[in-house]
């Protein structure tokens, strides 16, 4: 799940404005290329130049197609898809969230991928990424790059504070934390107040915001009130940041990881790259990366987030053509490999892992946590349940509202998303 958010949002939704219209009719004639158009929403800064490089690639080796590189920030894609999907002038291929892509394959929005030249290699990828990609018993996406939460730290200042071992429990955390400001003096641990990390705590105590299968919203449950309310305990206390709530909490919280100022923090591979950029890890074997501490159930996971790539259901024959012999490509594990050594992110498939690619320490290190991993539901709205929670959790954080308030406002607000649930 991408989290950090490109800077050039004017300049791409210029770029959108010109190239919305690129799905079904991109710039092609009868007797020259097709040119299909493709969707980014990696980051534009440490990322982008990556794929802008394989788009080369791609064409250099496919003389009858051109791809028009379109880098979107994540934080407009989902919307801007939607509506440009409506109207039949979405992209050929779109690089999908994968929570996004249940959703769109529900509102036919995406081609199904089985026994296309996009799925080629299917038994490659992880099953359970494939699994992921879903909806009815069909593939709409081919996962491109994956990834999860883990707990990072910085090795140098746990042991400075006379720790051995990464916490496996909150309780081990936050003594932990208070060693590192005794010894320090400086916080040993931050949260977020999102609700996509704060998701970790809920498979700490072996529940979720809904049980899928039960048709059930359980964000209110006792099992998930005890769950918040361990998270709500690591925003007081010694060595624990308070929480923050303001718009750049995320940015605060990372800068202050990368430069120094604070030992833990719970993130996701997708900043490993901004990680070796700060003075704190400018020798990479500094950064620690272990699975995030169990709850009282002696459970321990955190969501599986990641990118597909999917193909644009209401694109002509000869783009959707085009667009899956792009999609393999892209896909591919020399491709994979290529992302994962230059942009540091996890590849899907194991032929991916080559040697080269483990020796980076932050992609071994993430590689490690993956199998607790916990799946996302074949739930389309699955997704969309974080939004309540985000508007709700800060408050709590921020003492404007008390837990039980805050989650009975989540639960209401879920049950308009997921009306056939029951609470």
């Amino acid at each position: 799940m991408r989290r950090g958010i490109a800077a050039s949002a004017l300049v791409a939704s210029l770029a959108l404005t010109a190239t919305a219209c690129g799905g079904s009719g991109s710039d092609s004639k009868s007797d020259g290329p097709v040119t299909i158009t493709w969707w980014d929403t990696s980051n534009a800064t440490n990322e982008a130049p990556t794929y802008k490089a394989l788009v080369g690639e791609f064409e250099a080796a496919n003389k009858g197609i051109k791809v028009k590189y379109v880098n979107v920030p994540f934080d407009q894609a989902q919307n801007k898809f939607d509506t440009a999907a409506g109207s039949s002038g979405a992209p050929d291929v779109l690089r999908s969230e994968v929570g996004w892509t249940p959703a769109f394959a529900k509102k036919g929005y995406f081609l199904p991928l089985d026994g296309t030249e996009a799925l080629a290699d299917k038994d490659k990828f992880q099953s359970s990424l494939i699994t992921q990609a879903q909806y009815g018993g069909k593939t709409y996406g081919v996962p491109l790059v994956t990834d999860t939460l883990a707990l990072v730290y910085n090795k140098a200042i746990f042991a400075k504070a006379g720790i051995t071992t990464p916490p496996k429990t909150w309780d081990e955390l936050k003594a932990d934390a208070s060693k590192i400001d005794a010894k320090e003096n400086v916080y040993g641990y931050w949260g977020s107040t999102q609700a996509y990390y704060a998701q970790t705590f809920l498979y700490g105590e072996g529940t979720d915001t809904v049980d899928a299968s039960a048709k059930k919203i359980t964000v209110d449950s006792d099992a998930a009130k005890k769950a918040y309310g361990t998270w709500l305990s690591l925003f007081k206390g010694q060595g624990l940041h308070k929480a923050d709530t303001t718009a750049d909490a995320y940015a605060h919280i990372q800068d202050a990881f990368v430069n120094g100022q604070v030992g833990a923090i719970i993130q996701g591979p997708w900043e490993i790259t901004n990680f070796y950029k700060g003075k704190a890890f400018a020798d990479k074997s500094n950064l620690g990366i272990a699975t995030i501490p169990a709850g009282s159930t002696g459970k321990s996971g955190a969501p599986t987030g990641g990118h597909n790539l999917s193909v644009y259901a209401g694109s002509d024959s000869a783009h959707q053509k085009a667009a899956l012999k792009f999609v393999n490509f892209m896909t591919s594990a020399k491709s994979q490999t290529e992302i994962a050594l230059k942009n540091s992110t996890l590849p899907t498939r194991e032929d991916a892992y080559t040697a080269e690619v483990k020796a980076d320490p932050g992609i071994a290190g993430y590689q490690t946590v993956l199998s607790a991993a916990q799946p996302r539901p074949a739930l389309p709205e699955y997704s969309s349940l974080w939004g309540p929670l985000d508007i709700e959790l800060p408050k709590i954080a921020g003492g404007k509202e008390s837990l039980d308030t805050g989650l009975s406002n989540a639960e209401l607000a879920i049950a308009k998303l997921v009306p056939d649930f029951s609470k």
